[in-house]
């Protein structure tokens, strides 16, 4: 449903992405992950067709989206960052002003707004006016705004951001709910919401993408063991020296003590290679540690990501932009 090959934008001298490919297949929700400035933005603006690219090539829908403009837009919904509503309208009209301008035909209308009012759980709030909603409802006005002239493609940009967590859990639900008719691209800073709703990750940092796959296999790719993290806990009074011991263990790669309390000390474990549970069990007996838990976990996908994505003070900069000379274009 969308397949971007070598695509390229720089904002003046700044590029914002170099060569960029990937493909999104009908169905998938796919997470689009990178840090500040890594180029997520860009990208989504340049899909929905509110930006041009430099070079490259765009096919939404199969329909080129430089060439055949309208006929991709017509595909697509798109919920940008900062949802741009008009707040002196009521929630029905301004969505069945949006469907007319997105091109349902006039008989439909009443029809259309009511199905994404329904969807995204606006029943309560359809005659109010917008400026009197909450930040969740006016996430979900805009959803339903992208929704309303049931597109095959849904890109979401930040879809809960500023939310509250009851909030994220209901429109992680909803976009869930989604996949059945859409294909969806969505990018997000809460990296647990992306790992629970989205069947497959791409990861972006300074403009290129450096992995995707789904998380279990992105996983087996990063620099950590898909054994995953040991959890240790221990009775000890000298816990930096039993640090020093986890440490030289032949299974062991890193050790860091995380906490220590009434004599029990808590160690995280990162593999090299294996399991060093049973190392470790066989050192307690022999050396005659009191143990109170040995498990171990898989990455969390915070610590996929920051294996591919190491932090940097550049990547701050939004889009690698300099201040001031962001467009200031509103979608």
């Amino acid at each position: 449903m969308i397949t971007v090959q070598g695509l390229t934008k720089s904002y003046g001298p700044a590029p914002a992405i170099r060569d960029l490919s990937f493909s999104v297949d009908p169905g998938e929700i796919v997470g689009f992950l990178g840090p500040n400035g890594a180029g997520k933005s860009t990208t989504m603006k340049i899909l929905s067709g509110y930006l041009p690219a430099d070079s490259g090539e765009v096919r939404i829908a199969g329909f080129d989206i430089f060439s055949e403009s309208l006929k991709a837009r017509s595909r697509v919904g798109y919920l940008p960052e900062n949802v741009p509503l008009y707040p002196e309208m009521r929630v029905g009209e301004y969505l069945g002003y949006r469907a007319s301008l997105k091109g349902v035909r006039s008989r439909r209308v009443r029809e259309k707004v009511e199905d994404a009012v329904q969807l995204c759980g606006l029943s309560q709030v359809q005659r109010q006016l917008v400026g009197t909603l909450s930040k969740g409802y006016r996430q979900r006005v805009g959803l339903a705004d992208a929704l309303v002239n049931e597109p095959d493609i849904l890109i979401l940009d930040e879809p809960t951001i500023g939310l509250d967590p009851n909030q994220i859990r209901e429109v992680r639900t909803l976009i869930k709910g989604l996949a059945a008719r859409h294909t969806i691209l969505l990018s997000s800073h809460i990296l647990s919401e992306v790992e629970a709703t989205c069947s497959r990750i791409l990861i972006i940092n300074k403009g290129s993408i450096v992995a995707t796959g789904t998380p279990d296999e992105l996983r087996q790719r990063a620099s950590v063991s898909l054994a995953g993290v040991v959890r240790l806990e221990v009775l000890t009074q000298a816990p930096s020296i039993l640090l020093e011991e986890l440490k030289a263990l032949s299974s062991v790669s890193k050790a860091t003590l995380l906490v220590e309390s009434k004599g029990w000390a808590t160690f995280e474990l990162i593999p090299d290679g294996g399991d060093p549970r049973a190392e470790i069990f066989e050192e307690s007996v022999r050396r005659g540690w009191k143990l109170r838990e040995l498990s171990a976990r898989e990455m969390s996908l915070e610590e996929i990501f920051t294996s591919y994505v190491p932090s940097s003070r550049d990547q701050s900069i939004r889009e690698n932009v300099p201040a001031g000379n962001q467009p200031r274009m509103q979608p």
